[in-house]
């Protein structure tokens, strides 16, 4: 997982007696000032505990350490390095990585990092692999031929778009639960961050999962210059942080001194630090655990693909042998792989448990669309082109990107043949429960035929809303969505004309029936579209007139798709 900014530091100096003088007369001013603002401070202090609790009270001191600044944003999108061929010297490639366990799999096959006479890389194709650890963004150098391959998640390439001249022959994983979104203690779905302000990154996993978040549950997002800035109530707001960490650590600040952000989006174990360090202020709200859309790609320098496919194909081909050891085996891989990233057997065990490292039939079905326990290539590509909106202006055909013919090289070999499509839900708990609040709430007018519940077969919107239904169980193995039916109330004041209260109470019943009709129409198109999709991860309710979304009609005529994810 790689972030795009490197963390930087400012230093400055001085120059002669004279500056320093009228430094220390400034710092004796400060500080007569700054006692001069103590109960100042002391008030506001208590002002903030009035509105987020007594608990905050008690925090709302500066904490040491100045507040990380925001990062300017990039206006458009990211702009790379002209494409060139990547040249490898004599028989070793260079291959760039990050310390993230979805990359276990191409560490096995080479026995460690350093180019090795014995990997399965040199034993079998005569090539040997420099593996390279950095954090930087390496778009650039692999599209400019400074490195033959790297890695990077779906999302990224509907942004870099057609500049990126990169061959993508395989999937390495899934991330489950590395990822995760932490917000104030009082926040229990994305809905409820309308008119809040996140911590991010920008242009990289963390960016992309809010994004997609906000956008199932039609939030607007505003990407905001600097903590003065504020969203309207409607929408998400988004300030972005050189990386993960200074993102977590702008929002752990400001939890205890301003509370002018809401929430982070990082990942782990950082993540879990601020939750741990909130004194019960921050919260996890979602991760990835159960929310397979943060999917990991081997992507090669296009030019080089090109003059080596033999090559090409061996890097498919140990990653995908290493992918089968680490998961057939984790025992005997675990020492190479902590060794390589600098962790404990422990740590290695538990990074290894965050991700699914996917096997040849799995990699086969991301890339043609049929795992219906998981996101597909172009499910998330196109999930990335429409949670950035507006910035990207003409995406590409996400097709121009994969390549195939590796993965249909290698499906036939025995050490393959056999495996299957294993991706399941991660439960913490048994049984499913749908106590609490869902993750997100969508509002769809399906069209239905006049006063019924049958579903208006010329409204070809219909499919798509089904669709989007479909793609909630896709993404999150084991998650239920529950189809709240509504109807309006329009015609309540002629019913209590005609009949009083007693014909509104007998019309309100006829209406919840009426709702839960459609909301059961809505499942069984859905079941009968998808006949894989499970009966029982889909309920339906009527709720008739009783939960109106507003004074139009229309708009309250609806069925409302909450989405109940594991954790």
């Amino acid at each position: 997982m790689q972030a795009m900014f490197n963390r930087s530091h400012v230093r400055g100096g001085s120059s002669g007696t004279a500056i320093t003088l009228i430094l220390v007369i400034g710092l004796l001013a400060l500080g007569a000032w700054l006692m001069m603002r103590k109960d100042t401070s002391a008030e506001q202090a208590k002002q903030v505990g009035a509105q987020f609790g007594a608990e905050v009270v008690q925090k709302a001191t500066v904490p040491d350490g100045d507040a990380p600044t925001p990062i300017e944003p990039v206006e458009g999108l990211p702009q790379l390095e002209a494409a060139a061929t990547y040249q490898p010297q004599g028989n070793v490639i260079d291959v760039d990585i990050s310390d993230y366990a979805g990359y276990a799999g191409l560490v096995a096959a080479n026995g460690g990092l350093a180019p090795n006479a014995d990997s399965f890389f040199a034993k079998n194709y005569g090539f040997q692999v420099r593996l390279t650890l950095s954090e930087s963004e390496s778009w650039s150098k692999l599209n400019n031929g400074r490195v033959a391959a790297s890695v990077t998640t779906t999302d990224v390439l509907a942004a870099l778009g057609r500049q990126f001249e990169v061959v993508v022959p395989a999937q390495m994983a899934f991330s489950r639960g590395a990822d995760m979104v932490v917000v104030d203690s009082g926040i229990s779905s994305i809905n409820q961050l309308q008119g809040k302000i996140l911590a991010a990154t920008q242009f990289n996993e963390s960016d992309f999962f809010i994004r997609y978040l906000a956008s199932e549950a039609n939030v607007p997002v505003k990407v905001l210059r600097d903590l003065d800035a504020v969203p309207a109530s409607n929408e998400l707001g988004l300030v972005f942080y050189e990386d993960n960490d200074v993102a977590c650590d702008a929002y752990e600040h400001e939890l205890n001194a301003g509370h002018r952000l809401n929430g982070c989006i990082g990942w782990s174990p950082r993540t879990d630090e601020v939750i741990e360090a909130s004194g019960g202020n921050a919260k996890m709200l979602v991760s990835n655990r159960n929310l397979l859309i943060i999917a990991d790609l081997l992507v090669v320098n296009k030019g080089f693909a090109k003059a080596k496919p033999e090559w090409t194909l061996g890097l498919v081909h140990g990653l995908m042998e290493g992918n089968r050891r680490v998961r057939d085996n984790p025992a005997s891989e675990v020492p190479a792989i902590a060794k390589a990233f600098g962790w404990t057997e422990d740590e290695t065990r538990d990074e290894l448990s965050k991700v699914h490292l996917s096997n040849v039939p799995e990699n086969q079905a991301f890339f043609s669309g049929t795992i219906d326990a998981a996101g597909s290539f172009n499910g998330i590509f196109q999930s990335s082109v429409l949670s950035y909106g507006k910035l990207i202006k003409n995406p590409a055909d996400p097709a121009r990107f994969v390549d195939l013919a590796y993965l249909d090289q290698l499906k036939k070999k025995p050490e393959f043949a056999s495996q299957s499509i294993a991706i399941a839900p991660i439960k913490t708990r048994d049984g499913a429960s749908l106590e609490g609040d869902a993750l997100l709430s969508k509002d769809i007018r399906f069209f239905f035929e006049p006063n019924s519940a049958t579903l208006d077969r010329e409204a070809t919107e219909n499919q798509g809303y089904l669709d989007s239904i479909k793609g909630f169980l896709q993404v999150s193995p084991g998650s239920i969505v529950v189809l709240r039916g509504h109807v309006d109330n329009a015609k309540m004041a002629d019913f209590e004309r005609e009949g009083g209260q007693a014909l509104v109470r007998s019309m309100a019943l006829k209406a919840m029936e009426l709702s839960r009709q459609r909301s059961q129409s809505v499942k069984d198109a859905l079941l009968k579209k998808y006949p894989n999709l499970s009966a029982d991860r889909i309920e339906v309710v009527g709720r008739g007139w009783e939960e109106p979304a507003g004074k139009d009609s229309d708009l309250n005529r609806r069925v409302e798709v909450q989405w109940f994810t594991l954790e």
